[in-house]
């Protein structure tokens, strides 16, 4: 009867624990947050080099603190998507990540085939948004949108222990 006894305790305490572990990295570390805690929607213009708000409506957008990667934002533009490339910085190589299943309007694989296809197109939102990470901004020719951010070479240098590249802005106090 002791080993039918234990062997229940340590059945119930591997499930309690990865439920637990479900639990931290699907929900817990994500807050919901607005439009202006998220910065709005931003493109770099190309004129002159620096972001600026576009025109958006329906954000809804989830972050969190534990990492820079965990952001991800969906919206609708109202600008066409031929204004905003021939006016906004295009962004090479973009590799959108995976959302929350509960974040139901980020489909980071559909997204990725489509900017794959090129029936959808991605811009610099904001370069450097956390040291080393860029925020990107997809649009489709229907006006929807989505955001999230990515590592960039400077992260990928620093981040591995290396010295930071030339023309990428010095490196924080608290990643040296």
């Amino acid at each position: 009867m002791t080993g039918k006894a234990l062997a229940l305790i340590l059945v119930l305490a591997a499930a309690i624990a990865g439920g637990s572990l479900y639990y931290l990295q699907v929900y817990a570390y994500y807050d919901e947050v607005t439009d202006e805690e998220a910065g709005g929607v931003t493109l770099v213009a190309n004129a002159i080099g620096k972001p600026v708000k576009i025109v958006y409506d329906d954000f809804q957008a989830i972050d969190s603190d534990s990492s820079p990667l965990r952001f991800r934002a969906c919206f609708s533009v109202r600008n066409s998507l031929g204004m905003l490339t021939e006016n906004f910085r295009v962004y090479d190589d973009p590799v959108p990540n995976m959302a929350p299943s509960w974040f139901d309007c980020f489909d980071a694989k559909a997204l990725g085939a489509a900017l794959e296809e090129g029936t959808a197109v991605a811009f610099m939102g904001e370069e450097n948004i956390h040291y080393g990470f860029d925020r990107v901004v997809a649009v489709f020719p229907d006006g929807r949108g989505f955001s999230w951010h990515q590592i960039n070479h400077c992260g990928e240098v620093v981040f591995d222990g290396n010295p930071a590249p030339e023309g990428c802005p010095p490196v924080p106090e608290g990643l040296q």
